[in-house]
């Protein structure tokens, strides 16, 4: 039982490592969710551990199935002879004190093994413990090592400990190290980081970019709304955000519409930063970012406006993305510079292009 519970040791560090990074993924997807308005990140969040949850189950149960007929009881009880014992700390206010035993362990149809670990004996009962004696263990047949003596073994076993003459087994002790170590606490933080960094860039426009739909859900109190009914162009302005939205035949790529609709928007607050900028055919919304925040933000005048149209028709023209359906810009400053980035969506397929602040393209694929 011994070898077969230090080859199980690895198995159950990558279940863990894995449970950790589901925890991870899903901690963070809901999180995201709520910051960012997704609805299908909280659900992904809500459902996550779950799902993983029954299909650990769905692969274990081959395994509970084929144990469960043969009545293999998961601990064992055995006779266990001391090889030496140690108090290795004072007696708390009940009276028990920590002991280090070493006991040779000598099951009826297994191997034998010796052990290390501590138990808290009462100083009373401790009296009845001594080098060579035998006494009553327990331990889980898949972790032996976990052996623990049993204070009240039934009669039968007591007749049998009080009887018995058990012999050293050879071999040096294996130690009970607890379950929680400095490396598994290390391998478990990895793997919320790693399920953390999966869901942040699988989900990396619907986390770092704001739509109408996010920014219509969580209003502020106080808010101000104003319509030009010659062109029949609405700017809603709002503490957090702010949204032009054109009428039927205009949009956001006709020459200086873009760059008129972010003066509407910021005209009573023209020094304010933004978090981010997202620009569709119909309609622009500005996040602000928040009083609160000192980092992330950027100067609406930095960006190249006029550049955006060009940038739009560059990334319609991806091979292999079929007939333009739609098309969105979204600027942001995440990594201390400003980058515009472009996704265009045909029916055949999708083109992204980034650009710096300028309008400089710095990347372009799809297809």
């Amino acid at each position: 039982p011994l070898m077969k519970a230090v080859s199980a040791a690895p198995t159950h560090r990558v279940r863990g490592f894995l449970t950790s990074v589901v925890a991870g993924a899903a901690l963070t997807a809901f999180i995201s969710g709520c910051v960012a308005g997704r609805v299908m990140l909280i659900v992904v969040g809500l459902v996550l551990l779950p799902a993983y949850g029954l299909l650990y189950y769905l692969a274990v149960l081959p395994r509970l199935i084929r144990e469960a007929p043969t009545g293999v009881p998961r601990t064992v009880t055995a006779l266990a002879m001391i090889e030496s014992l140690e108090a290795v700390g004072g007696a708390d206010e009940a009276g028990d004190v920590a002991v280090r035993f070493e006991l040779s362990v000598v099951p009826d149809e297994e191997p034998g093994f010796r052990v290390e670990f501590r138990e808290y004996i009462n100083l009373v009962a401790l009296p009845r413990y001594q080098p060579r004696g035998i006494v009553v263990v327990r331990f889980p047949r898949e972790r032996p090592l976990k052996v623990r003596i049993l204070t009240k073994p039934t009669s039968e076993w007591a007749e049998r400990a009080a009887t018995a003459a058990l012999d050293s087994v050879p071999g040096s002790a294996s130690k009970d190290v607890p379950s929680v170590s400095g490396s598994g606490c290390l391998l478990t933080l990895l793997g919320m980081v790693v399920g953390a960094g999966a869901i942040l860039g699988l989900f990396h426009n619907q986390v770092f970019t704001s739509d109408k739909t996010a920014a219509a859900s969580n209003p502020p109190a106080s808010s101000s709304s104003t319509s030009d009914t010659t062109t029949t162009t609405t700017t809603t302005v709002t503490s957090d955000v702010g949204t032009v939205s054109l009428g039927a035949g205009q949009s956001m790529l006709d020459p200086g519409t873009l760059q008129t609709s972010v003066q509407s928007v910021t005209k009573d607050d023209a020094g304010r930063q933004a978090l981010t900028v997202v620009v569709q055919d119909d309609q622009l919304t500005i996040v602000f970012l928040p009083s609160t925040v000192k980092v992330g933000g950027f100067d609406l005048d930095s960006l190249a406006y006029d550049r955006i149209p060009a940038l739009v028709r560059e990334a319609e023209s991806t091979p292999g993305i079929g007939t333009p359906q739609r098309w969105q810009a979204t600027a942001t400053s995440l990594g201390g510079s400003v980058t515009i980035r472009i996704v265009v969506t045909g029916d055949k397929g999708a083109g992204t292009l980034a650009a710096d602040g300028q309008g400089k393209v710095i990347q372009h694929s799809g297809g």
